[in-house]
């Protein structure tokens, strides 16, 4: 098909109109214009449908509701509002995980045995009657929500400003729990941190640290991050990343090899797993506090971000008060017993 001029407003029109008519000949054939010359679509025409696809999102079809959602997603990554576009995903996100974890229970209440896979296979047509139809296309749609909604979350104005994110956590940890399937990409992108206050304790020497991070998807990239505020200032020894891993678990694409610098542990004293994300790591009186031990052995990785369209950032604020660092290692000890 050759698109002229216009075509994408024109085809976001018809495809409105149609599907609050609940015109569903003419919703088919505008979605399925809209799906085929998406890639065609100017940045500014995507500025514009961005907030049109997310208000409309809630009447369109369980069918093609997800692949909306992409979309929605997909203009917001070309420059449309994330603010305006993100309610209506959201919603749509915790409507389709509250009714995965329907479509979970009776998949095992009718004996179904391992759950099908969200592309259909394993499924019946008597699934449809068995469990329900929106249970059943909600399933599958779980994989372009939880895309839809990581697209959202690159934007720190939407992790700052957009309530609702713990409802939708919920439900999704629920449907990780019944599926045993973790839906991490989205899991760590509702657990990310902005603006939040961290203490480092170097527990060599005593020094105690306090910094700030934000968009953070990952303990590799903290860790990094770390290594590069505390030992790239000489405030604590080691061996600092090199600036080509700092860019990158800041902004810059791509990433490169390094070597961790540290063990951290949290204030239970139990390790913190760089495969973990710093929304798990324990508070000491509202703060999460790490300790900073030398790496009991080699570990390296690739340096970068857990989410590419994601800035990650850790500000240095200021050393702490030798008496107030040997309090919080102190309370450390007692938390660990």
């Amino acid at each position: 098909m050759i698109f002229g001029h216009g075509w994408f407003p024109a085809a976001v029109g018809d495809f409105e109109a149609a599907v609050r008519a609940q015109d569903a000949d003419a919703a088919e054939r505008a979605f399925a214009q809209l799906t085929e010359g998406f890639g065609e679509a100017t940045d500014a025409e995507l500025h514009a449908a961005g907030p049109r696809f997310a208000a409309l999102l809630g009447e369109v079809p369980p069918g093609p509701r997800a692949v909306v959602a992409v979309m929605t997603g997909a203009c917001v990554e070309r420059g449309a509002d994330p603010l305006a576009c993100a309610p209506g995903v959201f919603a749509g996100a915790l409507d389709a995980f509250e009714q995965a974890s329907v479509f979970c229970e009776r998949w095992a209440a009718a004996g179904r045995g391992e759950l099908p896979d969200h592309e259909g296979e394993g499924l019946e047509e008597a699934d449809f009657e068995r469990i329900g139809y929106e249970p059943v296309m909600a399933w599958q749609a779980l994989p372009q929500f939880e895309m839809a909604c990581v697209a959202l979350l690159n934007s720190p104005r939407v992790r700052r400003e957009l309530p609702g994110r713990d409802g939708l956590r919920a439900a999704v940890a629920r449907v990780a729990e019944l599926a045993d399937e973790p839906f991490k990409c989205l899991a760590y992108a509702l657990a990310v941190l902005d603006d939040e206050p961290l203490i480092a304790l170097d527990r060599a020497t005593g020094a105690g640290f306090a910094l700030r991070i934000s968009g953070i998807g990952d303990n590799f990239q903290l860790h990094t991050l770390l290594a590069d505020a505390l030992i790239g200032r000489g405030l604590v020894a080691g061996e600092a990343p090199s600036a080509e891993a700092v860019a990158c678990c800041r902004g810059r694409a791509g990433m490169v090899p390094t070597t961790g610098s540290f063990n951290l542990v949290g204030a239970d004293g139990e390790w913190i797993w760089n495969e973990g994300n710093p929304a798990d790591i324990p508070a000491v009186d509202g703060v999460r506090l790490v300790v900073l031990d030398p790496p009991p052995y080699e570990r390296s990785w690739p340096a970068g971000r857990f989410f590419p369209g994601m800035t990650g950032e850790l500000v240095y604020e200021r050393a702490l008060a030798p008496e107030e660092a040997a309090a919080l290692l102190a309370r450390v000890s007692e938390f660990a017993r």
